[in-house]
């Protein structure tokens, strides 16, 4: 079992400009990452979990829906997932 991490701006930003629809996507890749860690989230194509390069190096990326994406990094030893941003397609640093 891996664990969850959101960092502290996270619930912020679920909190005010989200759709419902992309908050229960957000919930099932949470139930994905808690079971099988990025190697699950890699296998569901719909997520289109992918590397990301240059500022985001050494973090992920998977698809919330068209436009969201949850940008996050695995801490493989302690079996942790850091969710760093939910963000409207907007991968520059905060």
């Amino acid at each position: 079992m891996w664990q969850i991490q959101e960092h502290r701006r996270v619930s912020k930003q679920l909190d005010q400009t989200v759709p419902l629809e992309i908050l229960k996507r957000y919930e099932k890749w949470k139930d994905v990452a808690i079971l099988s860690g990025s190697q699950g989230l890699r296998a569901i194509k719909g997520f289109h979990d992918e590397a990301l390069s240059g500022e985001w190096q050494d973090h992920r990326s998977s698809r919330l829906g068209l436009q969201w994406r949850v940008i996050y990094r695995v801490v493989a030893e302690i079996l942790l997932v850091q969710v760093i941003h939910v963000t409207p397609h907007d991968y520059r640093r905060p």
